[in-house]
């Protein structure tokens, strides 16, 4: 399993923006882009989405840019690598057949594995908000991937 590049783009620019939440106005896509190193064109059309699912808010003109719509506790990994690559799931297999019409042999069994895998992965990365990134971020929390 992988989050894609443009969800783990997505997920630094939100914590970029949760850790400078205290800043006066919004931040330039421009100034997000090169505190992060990402590159800004791809960083404008991820801000896009993320803004269309209702995680950023921006402000056009002189000091533009993006802020958070939410605090940072109430925004979830996996609803910001949803927001970017849409439902997660351990691959595009289908759904299993319901009461065991499986047409072809132990496929529908192996179906609900990785059915069941993706809602462990969309728990798991939503068991973790941006305010626990920004926590471990300034080394209040240890950053051990073991949580």
């Amino acid at each position: 399993m992988r989050v894609s590049t443009r969800g783990d783009y997505a997920s630094r620019a939100l914590l970029f923006l949760a850790l400078h939440v205290d800043t006066d106005g919004p931040i330039a896509v421009r100034d997000i882009a090169q505190r992060t190193g990402l590159p800004q064109p791809y960083l404008e059309q991820i801000l896009l989405a993320l803004k269309g699912a209702g995680l950023v808010r921006s402000k056009r003109g002189v000091g533009g840019g993006y802020v958070l719509a939410r605090s940072a506790e109430d925004i979830t990994l996996s609803q910001i690598v949803s927001a970017v690559d849409g439902p997660i799931v351990a691959g595009d297999f289908g759904l299993p057949h319901e009461n065991g019409a499986c047409e072809h042999e132990g496929q529908c069994v192996l179906l609900a594995v990785w059915a069941d895998v993706g809602e462990h992965m969309s728990a798991f990365l939503g068991s973790f908000t941006l305010a626990d990134m920004v926590a471990r971020a300034q080394g209040r929390v240890p950053a051990s991937p073991g949580r």
